[in-house]
């Protein structure tokens, strides 16, 4: 992704984009350290005849997005800036991968006609690291939910094996936590998300949530640029009181210090 020339404020638009739905916000950045002033965010859920299927689908939804939305974005926003969430391409149906790419690309081309900006690209994975960088921990959990040995964590610190969601269980859903972290971001109201007729959040909020943590990722890259987070001060407090030991060591990246607590079995007391 290509790091913008630092002229103040930016007004960016991010999306997350899929054949069904697509989240859509736009920030303010005005430069300083303060949080992106959230301007808009929502969803599009361009609606197409049930008959029309395949790519023909995928013109039909672009067409919506372009000649009804665009627009509006245009007329109302002074957008510097667009970062699309690249899709990810983890499913076994490549159908649906070769789906997604196509329908990114034409979105991609319609930011460009339209907006006439050129837009950045990023990976779930950096939007999440660069969006809230306190994710990144060392991993407690194997994938069947049991806590690793303490010899393991010791290696894994030693080796900086830091990585996102690691003081969470494997099977977490990682777009509620991420959710959550948007939600104690802005929590005073700046963002009003969508219920259904039973006061449940609609699914759609997911993905206007995925598109504002691509736009603060790339906040951050834009102020800070790339960084690997670094772990470092590793304390290993024992006593005789506890059958556990206590690790107490920081997460570091940028000038952004995150203190972390695992509280992990003493192999000295598994038979």
């Amino acid at each position: 992704m290509e790091i913008n020339e630092n002229v103040y404020p930016r007004i960016i638009m991010g999306l997350d984009i899929s054949t069904v739905c697509i989240g859509v916000c736009v920030v303010r950045d005005n430069g300083d350290n303060d949080k992106p002033e959230i301007l808009y965010i929502g969803h599009k859920t361009p609606k197409i005849p049930r008959k029309i299927k395949g790519i023909e689908s995928l013109f039909l939804k672009k067409q919506i997005f372009e000649e009804q939305f665009l627009p509006e974005i245009l007329n109302n926003f002074d957008v510097t800036d667009v970062v699309i969430e690249e899709p990810l391409l983890s499913s076994n149906n490549i159908y649906t991968v070769a789906d997604l790419i196509r329908f990114n690309g034409m979105i991609s081309e319609s930011i460009y006609r339209v907006l006439e900006i050129v837009p950045n690209f990023i990976s779930s994975y950096d939007a999440r690291l660069y969006s809230f960088p306190e994710l990144v921990s060392i991993r407690k959990y194997n994938k069947k939910g049991e806590e690793y040995p303490l010899k393991h964590i010791k290696k894994a610190i030693e080796d900086q094996k830091a990585v996102l969601f690691g003081s969470y269980p494997f099977d977490v859903d990682k777009k509620t936590v991420m959710m959550n972290l948007v939600n104690e971001l802005y929590h005073d109201g700046e963002i009003e998300w969508v219920y259904n007729k039973n006061n449940e959040l609609k699914k759609e909020n997911f993905d206007a949530c995925d598109s504002l943590v691509c736009a603060l990722a790339y906040v951050n890259i834009n102020h800070h640029g790339f960084d690997d987070v670094k772990v470092e001060e590793a304390k290993y407090l024992t006593t005789t009181e506890s059958p556990n030991v206590r690790i107490e060591y920081k997460t570091k990246i940028w000038d952004k210090v995150y203190d972390k607590v695992l509280i992990i079995e003493n192999d000295k007391n598994k038979r």
